[in-house]
């Protein structure tokens, strides 16, 4: 038998696996039903997703650091299989940019991989949608340049109504970027639209200190990164509703508050399927992944330069039996 031939065999194998255990899980948590098409694709989607992180994160494996090989034989398949689960239900799909993003992490209780699941700016406006107590009909995002007007309108006693006035005065030469801005708007009760004006500096608090220049750069996807910011803050301004939380929004929720520290998400947010950021960790989760959304093929990914140790020390929530050694990607 050829090396190619076990080679199919054994993902075939694994690939097999994966959905077994995608299936008990689904129909154990909903009944005896089958997967649809619709869902039996999304678990397919997440089978590649997490192949190739794995596959990425074991190329850059230290074995001096980390002697357990990162591979599928080395994942805690129930987890992820809940995981999964979870984030299909809600309906993120790793095939579409800027969903939702696979990250390798070591527990050092369980000597396994489990898989952490990442939000994407997409994927945070979707909870936010499902998962919402007051869903705005409308919500814009809108970057603010030099050369264009901006007018904020305050809610007071002579405008019972928030909202502003913007004008593109030059499409080719709006300038620098001074700011941001975002408004929710309620067609049927208008009192309550909410405009949230972002300066340069706030959208810049988010941006990692050690971000590479390829993302914000001026001459990058500067634009972009600041773009993506103010969506994250848009729809993670939306209060979730507690009577719609359910097992799936938890489950999700934990997983974000595991890679909740700012440094690590806006690394991810800008480095997209970039190098991975090798991070010195004190605190107890090995993360040996990579980022987020995939740049266009046209564009050249993100080199970085290592973090410094000592700007990694976060006080990120994790599992005391476990431990972090590396970083993604934003």
């Amino acid at each position: 038998m050829s090396k190619e031939t076990q080679v199919a065999k054994q993902e075939e194998s694994m690939s097999t696996r994966f959905m077994n255990a995608v299936v008990r899980e689904f129909s154990g948590s909903v009944g005896e039903v089958a997967l649809t098409n619709f869902q039996r694709r999304l678990a397919q989607n997440y089978f590649i997703a997490v192949d190739q992180a794995l596959a990425k994160a074991e190329q850059r494996r230290d074995n001096k650091k980390n002697n357990l090989p990162i591979t599928w034989g080395n994942v805690d398949m129930k987890q992820l299989a809940l995981d999964v689960v979870a984030a299909a239900r809600v309906g993120l799909d790793p095939a579409q940019p800027n969903h939702i993003n696979m990250v390798p992490y070591r527990n050092n209780r369980t000597k396994k991989y489990n898989i952490g699941f990442i939000d994407g700016y997409r994927g945070i406006e979707m909870k936010a949608v499902k998962y919402g107590l007051d869903i705005p009909d409308d919500v814009t995002i809108e970057l603010v340049y030099a050369n264009d007007r901006f007018q904020p309108i305050k809610k007071d006693i002579r405008n019972k109504v928030e909202s502003y006035e913007f004008e593109v005065t030059n499409p080719f030469d709006r300038g620098e970027i001074v700011g941001g801005f975002y408004y929710h708007a309620y067609k049927n009760n208008p009192e309550k639209n909410k405009l949230v004006v972002m300066s340069l500096k706030d959208i810049l608090k988010r941006k990692p200190e050690y971000a590479s220049k390829e993302f914000w750069g001026k001459d990058g996807w500067y634009e972009k990164m600041c773009h993506k910011t103010i969506h994250r803050a848009a729809y993670r301004d939306i209060t979730i509703d507690s009577q719609k939380i359910d097992d799936d929004y938890l489950r999700l929720k934990k997983q974000e508050e595991l890679f909740s520290d700012r440094e690590i998400e806006a690394e991810i947010e800008a480095e997209a399927n970039g190098p991975v950021i090798d991070i010195e960790y004190t605190e107890t989760e090995e993360v040996v992944t990579d980022g987020e959304p995939e740049p266009e093929k046209n564009e050249k990914p993100a080199k970085t330069a290592p973090k410094p140790p000592e700007k990694a020390q976060k006080d990120q929530k994790a599992d005391p039996g476990q431990q972090t050694i590396g970083g993604p990607g934003f």
